[in-house]
C-alpha cells in the first residue's frame, strides 16, 4: 500500500510510511505550536527535507494540508489573543492563499 502523505510504499495495512507517523505523531502531539518550532521538530525526527515537504503540503485527512492546518492554529491563537471569537480553518487558509492574499508566504525562501 502507498503512504497517505509521500505516497511511497508504506507496507502491508499500513496508511503511512514510518517516516509520515512520525511527522504525524509530532504535529499531533505539538498542535497549536508555531511553524518555526515544527520545522526543528521535523529536522531533530530525521526525517529527509524532500519529504517533510511532501507531508506539510498534503492533504491526506481531508482535513486541509499539513501547513494549512498549522497556520490555521496560528491565527486562531492570535484572534484569541486579541479578544477575537472567530475561528479559522484550513479550508479558510487554503481560501486565502489561493486568492493570492499571501503572495509568497507559503514558499520556503530561496537559498
Amino acid at each position: 500500500m502507498r503512504c497517505g502523505y509521500c505516497q511511497e510504499p508504506a507496507g502491508w495495512w499500513r496508511r503511512w510510511c514510518p517516516d509520515c507517523r512520525r511527522l504525524d505523531a509530532l504535529v499531533t502531539l505539538h498542535r497549536g505550536a508555531d511553524m518555526g518550532t515544527f520545522m526543528d521538530l521535523f529536522i531533530a525526527s530525521g526525517v529527509p527535507r524532500d519529504k517533510v515537504e511532501k507531508f506539510l503540503n498534503t492533504d491526506a485527512r481531508g482535513h486541509g494540508t499539513i501547513r494549512d492546518q498549522i497556520a490555521a492554529d496560528m491565527t486562531n491563537q492570535l484572534l484569541e489573543a486579541l479578544g477575537q471569537r472567530s475561528r479559522q480553518t484550513a479550508g479558510d487558509v487554503k481560501r486565502l492563499r489561493e486568492r493570492s492574499g499571501w503572495v509568497g508566504l507559503d514558499r520556503r525562501p530561496r537559498e
